[in-house]
């Protein structure tokens, strides 16, 4: 049996989407991709949301919509992909680079407090996984020392915090529907907020700096005649991701409830082993279920956590590492160095974590030839 890390969840449905959208003749970005942005904004209770072609796009014009500038600050968690990062320095701002919680991988609300200075402009707090971070504890200290908030929630639909959507906690929020999230439209991302001048500014960003939606040029009520305001970015969604995006929305619970199942007997499975931690996630938040992340008792173990996965990948089930620190990576070592002893957390998690396979679909076999795989080679190196 081979078991991918990640398999996406495509039906009929799908295909007939995306089928559709050609056939119309409207490929680029057009009712499909509108009708997209409505009906995610209202499944997560957000006022505005700008579809674009990433979640770092996403993020790129966040910040801009914040005006951020050079040698601002902005305040970032060290286990992140580099994309939150990467924007930031896309305005010659600075990510500072902070401690995480070692149970949930979320930034830690007090780290940030340490580390707010007269440069700081922003806090960017990532979902590790789909568990929304401490919103509460955020929003208290940027609104005491005037910031904004862009939530990085590639991770995150659906996943709610104190029965509330993620996408309209912060001043925006940033999604990703990459092939391998839990809305995967292939490439694609968008932004939820609820002040109407960031989206209309999102919105003439994500096309060229063009004063009104281009794709109505060429449309009934369109017209020939457009203004350039800013140069702006090559940022749009097409109407076949919009497609896919849309067939996927509407299957969404269902591939929660899935993801949700393999958790599930993931917790049953590991819980009572004193060799492997399963996931901690608070009782006032729901994850989308994006990773499941197990930490090793390394110090119980014969074998790091490298060999661990080396001994996945021989009996064919393949795992990732979410994430390496972002302090490690030459880049962000080289220009904006941290103290890694300082990253008590990070480092302790880093030791530590292997991301599992759990994707909607997966059929009871794999999950018991994953799990079964996992406690065996435990067990072997105790």
């Amino acid at each position: 049996m081979e078991i991918p890390f990640h398999k996406p969840y495509t039906d009929a449905e799908d295909i007939n989407g995306v089928v559709g959208a050609i056939r119309s003749g409207w490929l680029t970005m057009g009712p499909q991709t509108i009708e997209f942005e409505q009906r995610f904004r209202k499944s997560v209770g957000a006022a505005q949301a700008v579809a674009v072609n990433s979640c770092t796009a996403a993020m790129h014009l966040a910040l801009k919509a914040f005006n951020l500038q050079p040698g601002d600050e902005v305040i970032i968690p060290a286990m992140t992909f580099t994309a939150t990062g990467e924007v930031v320095r896309y305005f010659n701002a600075v990510p500072v680079i902070v401690d995480v919680d070692k149970e949930t991988h979320n930034i830690l609300p007090e780290e940030i407090e340490k580390h707010i200075t007269p440069k700081t402009r922003a806090i960017i707090p990532v979902h590790f996984g789909g568990q929304p971070a401490d919103m509460n504890e955020i929003l208290k200290i940027t609104k005491k020392h005037h910031l904004k908030v862009l939530e990085d929630a590639a991770h995150c639909y659906p996943s709610f915090y104190q029965n509330k959507p993620i996408g309209c906690w912060g001043d925006i929020t940033a999604f990703s529907f990459y092939a391998t999230k839990t809305i995967a439209c292939g490439e694609g991302g968008m932004a939820t907020t609820e002040n109407e001048q960031y989206a209309t500014d999102m919105r003439v960003q994500r096309l060229h700096g063009i004063s009104h939606d281009a794709w109505k040029r060429y449309s009934k009520e369109g017209s020939w005649y457009y203004e350039v305001i800013d140069a702006g970015y090559k940022y749009n969604m097409t109407d076949i991701q919009a497609a896919l995006g849309l067939s996927q929305l509407d299957k969404a619970e269902k591939m929660w409830q899935l993801r949700s199942g393999v958790a599930q007997r993931y917790h049953e499975a590991f819980s009572s082993s004193p060799l492997i931690r399963i996931p901690l996630i608070k009782p006032d938040r729901q994850t989308s279920w994006h990773l499941y992340v197990i930490k090793l008792e390394i110090e119980k173990l014969k074998i790091g956590r490298n060999e661990f996965i080396d001994k996945l990948t021989q009996r064919n089930i393949k795992t990732s590492v979410h994430f390496i620190p972002l302090y490690r990576h030459p880049y962000y070592h080289k220009n904006f160095p941290v103290d890694w002893k300082k990253m008590k957390n990070s480092e302790w998690l880093y030791e530590r974590i292997i991301s599992l396979p759990i994707y909607p679909g997966m059929s009871d076999p794999e999950i018991t030839f994953v799990i079964e795989n996992v406690l065996e080679i435990a067990r072997n190196h105790a």
